[in-house]
């Protein structure tokens, strides 16, 4: 497929299955603040999902169809008794009247298993010294695992370019082989663009929930589809990543992760953004923020540096993303002793060898179609790394193997 193709492809799919496939909604705003349908009954619209895992916390979040006042309830797995009761508070205020719930759990043990249910209880009225409650709805019972800094070992399983294809993540999630991932990276285009709630619940947050974000969480990453809609300002309502940014680094057992947001493929200046776009600065911004981190003491003392973004700096055309991608990164990631490139976008799955240009392998998803869809497994410890590119089919079509930083010649 040439990347003229691809583009064609990406105009008929917006087009057809985007158009089909979405709910109708409101503008971002209205989304946010809107009175849902009464249907006399109070509920859940999702499960709970994690957000944010860290070694002594991690972020839940879950939406309800109303405005609520609510809560966590958590305690160690091994001591059910010992419950603790959690609430957003702000400036004195605990946070409440609101649809949308991101409840930090912190003060947590390393490397420790903990049970959880969100509480949720309806607020009909809510008046300066008021307050008319309403019925009070209860989850299921999960459990999560915190970070454990002292681990030898790491497991992320990573998607990308599902585009809006709901049903692709349960094809997705079972080419791991297992459950023994412990998080779940989504590598850009989850989504053709930003449409609302609706979009998010259905198309995200209830599909992986369904097969595992209330007990193992998932991070976001932004493509240059999720940069689009009206709705795509909304988005850090729902989600958290780490230090509540588009890109951050985390370190899990002896590897360290960089995730970038690459941003748009187009030029700033393009005709379809009308002023407001600035991409170019960000990436810019970043590129500053990415030579630091691999010079810090935690990416030097990690036995692998492997880093995610959705456009790859090289094997993927000449649009101005990419090459703007390879101007502001490409030398950091060279000179940055990175050992392993992780990206989406191109829709062309493949693994691209260490070269004069980027020493370092490029591992390219596949996907959205039926027949295309691929994960990158990442399993790592104290003696080696490998990086599985497995298709549908579960054939695994590219591998990288590394050895520890500390042991090559």
């Amino acid at each position: 497929m040439t990347f003229f193709k691809r583009r064609h492809f990406l105009k008929a799919l917006t087009v057809g299955s985007v158009a089909a496939a979405m709910p109708k909604a409101g503008t971002a705003m209205e989304m946010l603040g809107r009175d849902l349908p009464d249907d006399g009954a109070f509920s859940l619209l999702t499960p709970p999902y994690l957000q944010h895992l860290a070694t002594d916390g991690v972020t839940v979040c879950w939406i309800t169809d109303k405005p609520a006042f609510s809560h966590v309830e958590y305690w160690p797995a091994d001591a059910p008794q010992d419950v603790k009761v959690q609430h957003t508070a702000k400036d004195g205020l605990v946070l409440a009247n609101n649809r949308i719930n991101k409840i930090r759990l912190s003060g947590l043990k390393p490397g420790q298993s903990y049970a959880y249910r969100v509480v949720s209880k309806e607020i009909v009225e809510f008046k300066a010294y008021s307050k008319t409650f309403g019925p009070t709805v209860t989850s299921e019972t999960f459990s999560f695992r915190t970070v454990d800094p002292h681990s030898k070992t790491a497991a992320l399983l990573v998607m990308n370019d599902v585009h809006d294809r709901p049903h692709s993540f349960a094809v997705l999630e079972g080419l791991y082989g297992s459950k023994d991932y412990q998080e779940v990276l989504l590598n850009g285009d989850t989504f053709d663009y930003q449409t609302g709630e609706q979009q998010l619940i259905d198309h995200l947050i209830k599909p992986c929930t369904a097969l595992f974000a209330s007990n193992k969480p998932f991070m976001l990453m932004r493509g240059n589809h999720e940069t689009r809609g009206d709705f795509a300002y909304a988005l850090g309502q729902y989600f958290e990543n780490i230090d509540d940014r588009a890109y951050f680094a985390f370190t899990r057992g002896p590897v360290f992760f960089v995730a970038l947001d690459t941003g748009e493929d187009k030029a700033d200046d393009a005709d379809a953004y009308h002023g407001m776009a600035k991409f170019d600065e960000f990436r810019e911004k970043q590129a500053a923020w990415l030579k630091t981190v691999l010079e810090s003491a935690e990416a030097k003392k990690a036995r692998y540096r492997v880093v995610l973004m959705h456009i790859p700096p090289y094997h993927s055309g000449d649009w101005h993303g990419t090459m703007h991608c390879r101007k502001v990164f490409g030398p950091v990631l060279a000179n940055g002793h990175v050992d392993l490139v992780i990206s989406g976008h191109t829709h062309r799955y493949g693994v691209h060898e260490a070269q004069e240009d980027h020493p370092y392998p490029i591992m390219i998803g596949g996907g959205p179609k039926e027949g295309q869809r691929t994960i990158v497994k990442v399993e790592a410890n104290q003696d080696g790394l490998e990086a599985q590119l497995i298709l549908e089919t579960k054939e695994t079509v590219g591998r990288v193997l590394l050895k520890p930083r500390q042991l090559r010649g």
